[in-house]
């Protein structure tokens, strides 16, 4: 029997940081199902007119929202504001760090830390950590292999 495939996604825009001054919007894709409950993708939609999605282990993304993880294609960190002098947080909001590199190249991306931490609840109630091995359909995969 075939189980239903459930998929959690959220459109948001993300800054690629250019230099310390000076960054520039981009649309993205969060995008988590049921059929690969280990990975999460992150589709970018660039002005090339073709998307570039990037793959990598939910866990990576869950852990790079309380510290800096990763390494390689794919490090992960959290930037929360910083008290200014009278203690009040200054206007700097809180962002997800993403840096990828790829042999085309290398990208530092902003994402605001409270909709990825929103969506992966969402993912999170979708498979419970812990559970994804079981939402795994492996004999309808060994059958589809088999056939």
């Amino acid at each position: 029997m075939e189980r239903p495939v459930s998929v959690v996604e959220h459109e948001l825009e993300l800054n690629l940081v250019l230099s310390p001054e000076h960054s520039v919007p981009v649309q993205a894709r969060l995008s988590y199902g049921s059929h690969d409950p280990y990975a999460v993708y992150i589709t970018f939609h660039l002005d090339t007119g073709s998307p570039v999605t990037w793959v990598f282990a939910r866990e990576l993304l869950v852990e790079g929202t309380f510290r800096p993880c990763g390494q390689g294609d794919v490090r992960i960190w959290p930037t929360l504001p910083q008290p200014s002098a009278g203690g009040s947080r200054s206007g700097r909001r809180s962002v997800l760090c993403l840096a990828l590199s790829s042999p085309a190249g290398d990208a530092l991306l902003e994402a605001p830390l409270p909709a990825v931490a929103a969506w992966l609840e969402r993912a999170h109630r979708l498979v419970p950590p812990g559970s994804e091995l079981a939402a795994l359909d492996m004999d309808g995969s060994l059958a589809e292999l088999l056939a």
